[in-house]
């Protein structure tokens, strides 16, 4: 939170205001870390997936757009999270497109997997 004045405080968004609608998502998937997102999707319910990517769908080629071609040392702190929210948004594409119905057997086998880095992992 920001700081405001005599005990009002402010909410600071976490993304550009192009994808303020997608707010309510960054929170809970805007994680910085492959190991992060994918511990989030095996955690996440039908529900919240279905959410995640009813939400994100309709916009993700205007922000994978926006955000191409641009180095990621010149993204500002809310176009990480955007990016951060897409990558998370790319994991649950995999259960809600592809696997549907078969994703909690999935889930299983990615509990035994440790992640320990990825390419998508920005360094420290």
């Amino acid at each position: 939170m920001l700081y405001v004045g005599k005990g009002d405080f402010a909410i600071m968004p976490f993304l550009p205001p192009a994808y303020a609608a997608l707010e309510t998502f960054a929170a809970d998937w805007a994680l910085p870390t492959t190991a992060e997102r994918a511990a989030r999707r095996g955690a996440s319910t039908e529900a919240q997936r279905q959410a995640l990517y009813a939400a994100v769908m309709p916009v993700a080629a205007q922000a994978l757009s926006e955000l191409d071609g641009r180095p990621l040392a010149n993204l500002d702190a809310s176009e990480n999270r955007l990016l951060d929210l897409l990558l998370s948004f790319a994991h649950v594409s995999l259960a809600v497109e592809l696997q549907r119905d078969d994703e909690p057997q999935h889930a299983v086998f990615r509990q035994r997997m440790t992640i320990t880095a990825s390419p998508a992992d920005k360094a420290a």
